[in-house]
């Protein structure tokens, strides 16, 4: 498995993580969940250090992603394969498509002065 299918696989967990902790977090400002009846799930978890718990981590995992997405842009760059385009390769095997016979040439006017 290389570097950065580790890296990928991890950018994955941690940004399924960072979603899991988001919407387990209480609105603060009311925003859209109130419009939707979301007020009553406010007293359900209405406890202070889990709020802290829960912006901390919120935190950490949104560093860990950004760090993660960094380092496998090294990742990427440290391997030895050839990323370039095989589109623009002028070695390959492929042949330009032959033109057409040219049409007969017609004149466009038959005006004779």
């Amino acid at each position: 498995m290389s570097t950065f299918s580790i890296f990928l696989v991890l950018i994955v967990i941690v940004a399924f993580l960072l979603v899991v902790v988001i919407m387990v977090q209480n609105p603060k400002g009311g925003g859209l969940s109130s419009s939707f009846g979301g007020g009553g799930a406010q007293q359900l978890g209405g406890v202070k250090k889990t709020t802290d718990f829960l912006d901390k981590s919120t935190w950490a995992l949104a560093i860990l992603l950004l760090a993660l997405i960094l380092l496998s842009n090294v990742a990427i760059g440290g391997s030895d394969s050839n990323l370039e385009s095989k589109a623009l390769d002028l070695d390959s095997n492929t042949t330009a498509p032959a033109p057409e016979a040219a049409a007969e040439e017609i004149p466009l006017n038959d005006a004779t002065e």
